[in-house]
């Protein structure tokens, strides 16, 4: 008897509505990809290949870097694996490897469940869900995250979409960052210093042709319109996406070009990444949440194609 292999990913879950095409993943509950009109939207990857580059995948209950996999906390020291072994960090949290379950759908929605327990470096109880949600006018994600355990638990958030570019050379296309502010980093891509924007090349909140610079960046001080920001993707022939966060529950928002440069093979794409905090907030404590017994976290982000 043959046995066909599981794929990389696990089950995948999978929406047709109207024009779009929609795939999301048992491992990390994550967004493989998306389709209009037969049209990439994502730049996402194949069923029978595995998550590379963060593509889709979910954050929690950190986005980005902890310096070291080290923190402390209450008068507890706490060291996390290192999974990013180049930096010496620990990288974009605990889920993204994890099974999620489906636990429900509907004819335009997946919701996706999983239960993060105590482990090495990490001492509390979260419970996840992710829905996703396609309409006429693009894709909505809601993320309820709730401490179903003991303590205080520290929490961050992060979405990992990359928006497609199609052929496009990535210094041609124009973005838009409504930041008024950015985070510096370290030769580690670890925070240095909050900084204004005005008058550097990481001003971005005319459009504008990303260019020769690599974008990693963190960015906060959001233009906020009807409670949301939104950051643009442009390109002459995919026409301009939206990417866009409750401004109350992501605050912050990571713009990175890195992966869709020529010498970087297979994500045509930029990461623009909804967040609550900024890197290294486990120690900074910048906008880092703490979720007690009972207590509950809620945001929505989304994207819209033009």
């Amino acid at each position: 008897m043959t046995t066909q292999a599981p794929s990389p990913t696990g089950e995948q879950w999978h929406l047709s509505v109207g024009r779009d095409e929609l795939a999301v993943v048992e491992v990390g509950g994550g967004l493989r990809s998306w389709t209009r009109d037969g049209v990439d939207v994502l730049a996402g990857y194949d069923a029978d290949a595995p998550c590379t580059s963060g593509r889709g995948q979910q954050l929690i209950p950190w986005p980005n870097r902890i310096r070291d996999g080290r923190y402390s906390l209450d008068g507890v020291d706490h060291q996390l694996p290192l999974t990013e072994v180049e930096y010496g960090n620990a990288s974009h949290g605990l889920v993204r490897w994890a099974p999620w379950r489906l636990v429900a759908r509907t004819d335009s929605s997946l919701t996706v469940a999983h239960r993060l327990f105590p482990q090495p470096g990490w001492d509390w109880h979260l419970a996840s869900t992710t829905t996703y949600a396609v309409s006429p006018v693009g894709l909505t994600v809601t993320v309820h995250v709730a401490n179903v355990g003991k303590g205080n638990a520290p929490f961050g958030f992060g979405a990992h979409p990359y928006v497609a570019i199609g052929d496009m050379p990535v210094e041609d296309v124009e973005v838009s960052i409504p930041g008024a502010k950015r985070v510096e980093v370290d030769d580690r891509m670890l925070p240095r210093a909050t900084s204004p924007v005005d008058g550097t090349p990481y001003d971005y909140r005319a459009p504008k042709a990303i260019g020769k610079r690599r974008l990693d960046t963190a960015y906060t001080d959001l233009e906020v319109v009807d409670g949301r920001w939104t950051v643009t993707v442009t390109t002459p022939d995919r026409g301009t996406v939206d990417v866009w966060g409750d401004a109350d529950a992501l605050p912050w928002v990571q713009v990175f070009s890195g992966k869709a440069e020529a010498d970087q093979p297979g994500v045509h794409g930029i990461a623009v990444e909804p967040m609550t905090c900024p890197p290294d907030a486990f120690n900074s404590r910048n906008s880092l949440l703490r979720l007690g017994p009972g207590e509950a976290w809620t945001g929505t982000w989304g994207i819209s194609p033009r």
